[in-house]
């Protein structure tokens, strides 16, 4: 695996750090302050996986108490 070493950092209006690196085909964008990372073809859609994924990181798990009734699923 090569990595460029690109260390591009982006500022959002919240002053929290991007940082978005090259490796091999793939650029790795990463929120510094949570460690989520994620990556894509271009620096583009890099940036925007990594928004889906800190969008996600911020929806609850509900815990097993709020699940009101069992899965059907058969590999559960």
């Amino acid at each position: 695996m090569k990595n460029s070493g690109m260390g591009v950092q982006y500022r959002n209006p919240d002053r929290e750090t991007i940082v978005v690196t090259k490796s091999d085909d793939w650029y790795v964008a990463k929120d510094e302050d949570s460690g989520i990372a994620s990556q894509g073809k271009t620096k583009s859609e890099a940036l925007m996986n990594l928004a889906e994924a800190l969008e996600l990181a911020e929806c609850p798990v509900p815990d097993e108490d709020d699940v009101e009734e069992a899965s059907t699923a058969p590999w559960l």
